[in-house]
């Protein structure tokens, strides 16, 4: 976990939870031998950074993969659609 310098303001979260989870976290974070806030902005982060992380990661299987790959090298000759898209960017380019 990145520190804060202590010339940076702090946000301030609330958030309502039951006593059981307040006894789980406690417990985790006594566990750990980390305060519960620490434990819990702690988790809260790495739990942000892996949902961020999931969202912008394509994982393909080896089939994906491979079929990627293939079209890759072996792509479909163009359809008339595209041969018009093309001509009409060279004209609307000069290009």
């Amino acid at each position: 976990m990145a520190t804060v310098p202590r010339n940076r303001k702090r946000e301030r979260l609330e958030a309502r939870v039951t006593p059981d989870q307040k006894a789980l976290f406690q417990r985790a974070a006594d566990l750990t031998g980390r305060s519960l806030t620490d434990f819990i902005v702690s988790s809260l982060q790495a739990a942000a950074e892996e949902a961020i992380r999931a969202h912008h990661v394509v994982e393909l299987s080896v089939r994906d993969m491979a079929a990627l790959l293939t079209a890759i090298e072996n792509p479909p000759a163009p359809n008339e659609e595209v041969l018009a898209a093309a001509r009409e960017y060279r004209t609307f380019t000069g290009r």
